[in-house]
């Protein structure tokens, strides 16, 4: 297991009778996750574990426990798992899980059997309903959208619904890269970019252009809150200019320095249009510029 904080603080180290017992606020996760496991074939994440940890410390998280998932937890009977890992490892006082929460051997076990399995231990548990959320689609009204889930939220990435992601998320769906050398294009039509290196296990969404706001992370201290740049940013392969590799590239407006080295943090507010390959340069130009302009728009009434 891994844990952040102070480990001689941790539930499971012993104390005298006497002593209180300390409690955490602590999420349960496993690694590598299940479907990894059980298929061997790696995931991309919406957030991965270091921006996990980042999300979960703003939340007011003090542990994060990491479950490793392997052949002989896969097979612990629901009972055997809330005796062994939830009771005896974990030492849990409170449990809270989502309604469609499922855990043991074959996922035998649901939200309502924790429930029953957990009280013999004489620990409470909340079942947290599942959320939805609507969408002013049109002019006639709210539409509903399905609950609230990962692979929901992947799906608008995929498609581009960048506005519905964002809501299902609660917060702009962020891409954190390094920026490192590209081929300097860019700058041949005057539109510089930051070419950034996107950790390999981060889900990428639909290929294409979008309006986005970026913050310079490298530049800002931790108490300080980061400054906004407005830009457009693609992902593709640039078939402009034959590009064969898939890359992510940002443009920020009224901006100038040196970025190489720098972490940046994307924030993706919306889908501008498909990447598409174009007969010049020139009309390459030409269409960034009306990209821009068009994102300017946009993100005036975001910031």
């Amino acid at each position: 297991m891994e844990r952040w904080g102070d480990e001689a603080n941790s539930p499971q180290k012993s104390v005298t009778p006497q002593a209180q017992e300390l409690t955490y606020s602590t999420v349960v996760t496993f690694r590598p996750h299940p479907q990894e496991f059980f298929t061997g074939t790696p995931r991309t994440w919406l957030t991965p574990l270091d921006e996990k940890v980042q999300q979960l410390r703003s939340l007011g998280v003090e542990q994060l426990v990491l479950l490793p998932f392997d052949k002989e937890l896969s097979a612990l009977s629901p009972e055997d798992f809330v005796d062994k890992i939830l009771v005896q490892q974990l030492q849990c006082q409170r449990i809270s899980v989502g309604q469609d929460f499922c855990f043991g051997k074959q996922r035998q076990g649901t939200a309502k059997d924790l429930q029953l399995l957990a009280a013999n231990y004489n620990i409470p548990v909340t079942i947290v309903p599942l959320q939805t959320h609507t969408d002013n689609l049109s002019d006639s009204g709210f539409v509903s959208l399905p609950p609230i889930s990962t692979s929901l939220i992947r799906q608008c990435l995929e498609s581009g619904d960048i506005k519905s992601a964002n809501l299902c998320l609660g917060r702009p769906y962020t891409l954190f890269g390094i920026v490192i050398q590209g081929q300097q294009l860019g700058r041949t039509i005057g539109f510089p970019t930051a070419n950034l290196q996107i950790p390999s296990d981060k889900f990428l969404p639909r290929q294409g252009v979008y309006a986005v706001t970026v913050s310079i992370l490298s530049d800002i201290p931790d108490a300080t809150t980061p400054q906004l740049i407005l830009g457009v940013m693609n992902i593709g392969n640039r078939p402009t200019v034959n590009g064969t590799n898939s890359s992510v590239e940002v443009h920020l407006f009224d901006w100038s320095g040196d970025l190489y080295g720098q972490q940046l943090a994307v924030q993706i507010i919306e889908f501008l249009r498909p990447e598409q390959k174009f007969a010049s340069l020139e009309a390459l130009k030409n269409q960034i510029q009306q990209d821009s302009t068009i994102a300017r728009k946009i993100l005036s009434g975001e910031c």
